[in-house]
């Protein structure tokens, strides 16, 4: 088929992205996993630079660019990256890889049932290929790669593995970009798209020179769509909003906001009761898109009804806040090894590791139900001991919440540092609470509450020293804690 002259001007917008990288050994956490390939699709914007999404690039050792039709692939060097929107922005240094190429033109949010077309190198070629379809819809939804709820746009055009990063094209300017798709047995042709506006909060974002990610709330909320609980916080019959049903501590929110405040409008923008907005003509979207749009250290008021009373508050905004944070590929994880017991902070990357992590109860109670506070920054846990004679006896003690060390209450993993360099007289004395092995099928598998690990203090250090070399780990703590 012959392409049309819209295409032709359009693929050379396109660039193949092939990338080998190293993720993080969240077993090992001083090591880096085996080496590895992967790829992507990508545009070309303005300033010699060329737009694809974060997961293509995390945790990229090397990257190359390839432009359709041609042979040579060139060295690409990553600029910024955007966890949170799923974008990232890379250049090419030789000048010569630009030659030819036009970069896009930037367009709107389409309409529901709008005709795009989707750009890319999906599996299986260097060849570029171009998939049509419809937009099917427009929604707040979770993005795979950073956990964060922004807004995101659904089509049926066939969205596959290295499509991701590729330019979705309306009426031949740029209106998204393809990252993630959804498969199951009841559900086809479900695609997903980074939207225009998500893409012009990143470049808004880099406008000081550095990302500072997506900005959030800090709240939990509650539908009022029920009379009487309507009453209770006292709406009046043509009011609607939200009620605020917890506040994380160290959020936004936090001191702003309290419990069973109703917000009714958002920098002016009503809130319906089931806590959506109207984005345009008959489109809602759940409010939270407002507080996306805004850049971190921006302000919103918010009209609230506080036991009955109008107020009006302002809230400074602020990064998200979590027990166990969210993804987080720019990091390497943090860690710290003391008489062989290995110390982590939980985090999402470690759960989402092991069939067994995302199973664990515990696990999921932490990071779906419990809260930071003054007392808890972080989840701190004990990944696994390294035998030795002065730990003999907790041997097969591992993935433990380490809640005391040395008497002292461990609000993140700094903590125990500190708190490890300072025995109680003879003794170091961890308290942790209830603890299992991996497999409760195991004969040796244990389940106890305030577990005590106590170790001699002066054989401790000298214990750290020879299992380090042992295990020929170079350190005994991540380079962040030192």
């Amino acid at each position: 088929m012959v392409e049309s002259e819209s295409t032709e001007a359009l693929r050379r917008s396109v660039v193949k992205l092939f990338t080998v990288v190293k993720e993080p050994n969240y077993y090992k956490p001083w090591e880096l996993s085996y080496q590895h390939t992967s790829g992507g699709s990508a545009c070309i914007v303005e300033g010699q630079r060329i737009l694809t999404n974060a997961h293509v690039v995390a945790h990229q050792l090397f990257v190359q660019a390839l432009k359709p039709g041609d042979s040579k692939k060139y060295t690409a060097r990553v600029l910024h990256v955007d966890h949170d929107t799923e974008t990232a922005l890379l250049t090419v240094d030789d000048p010569e890889f630009f030659e030819g190429t036009l970069p896009v033109r930037f367009g709107e949010l389409p309409a529901r049932n709008a005709k795009v077309t989707v750009y890319g190198f999906p599996v299986g070629g260097n060849e570029l290929c171009v998939t049509a379809g419809v937009v099917s819809r427009i929604e707040v939804r979770t993005y795979t790669h950073s956990q964060r709820s922004l807004l995101a746009m659904q089509t049926d055009a066939a969205i596959n593995p290295g499509n991701s990063g590729g330019p979705v094209f309306m009426n031949g300017e740029l209106v998204g970009i393809a990252f993630q798709s959804y498969k199951r047995k009841d559900l086809e042709k479900s695609g997903y798209v980074v939207p225009i506006p998500v893409i012009r909060h990143m470049f808004r974002d880099l406008e000081d020179g550095a990302i500072g990610g997506v900005p959030d709330l800090g709240i939990y909320w509650q539908k009022l769509e029920n009379e009487a609980l309507c009453a209770y916080l006292g709406l009046a019959a043509d009011q609607t909003g939200i009620r605020v049903s917890r506040v994380v501590h160290g959020s936004a929110a936090h001191g702003r906001l309290e419990v069973d405040d109703v917000i009714l409008s958002i920098d002016g923008t009503p809130v319906a009761s089931d806590g959506t907005i109207v984005l345009r003509d008959h489109d809602r979207v759940m409010f939270d898109h407002l507080i996306s749009q805004h850049q971190i250290g921006d302000t919103v008021e918010l009209a609230v009804l506080r036991r009955g009373t109008p107020a009006k508050i302002e809230v400074p905004l602020g990064p998200y806040v979590s027990l166990v944070p969210p993804p987080r590929p720019d990091r390497r994880p943090t860690y710290f090894i003391f008489a062989g017991l290995l110390f982590t902070p939980l985090s999402y990357e470690y759960i989402d590791e092991w069939e067994w992590a995302r199973d664990h109860h515990r696990y999921g109670q932490l990071r779906y139900e419990e809260f930071p506070s003054e007392r808890r920054r972080e989840v701190v846990i004990i990944h696994q001991i390294f035998a030795h004679e002065v730990n003999l006896g907790y041997h097969q003690m591992r993935e433990m919440v380490v809640e005391r060390v040395n008497g002292v209450e461990i609000a993140d993993i700094r903590d125990v540092v500190r708190a490890l360099a300072s025995p109680l007289g003879r003794f170091h004395v961890i308290e942790t609470d209830h603890h299992g092995t991996r497999n409760e099928q195991r004969s040796d598998y244990h389940a106890s509450y305030g577990t005590r690990v106590v170790l001699d203090a002066a054989r401790a250090e000298r214990a750290t020293a020879e299992i380090l070399e042992q295990h020929g780990i170079a350190s005994d703590r991540s380079p962040d804690l030192r």
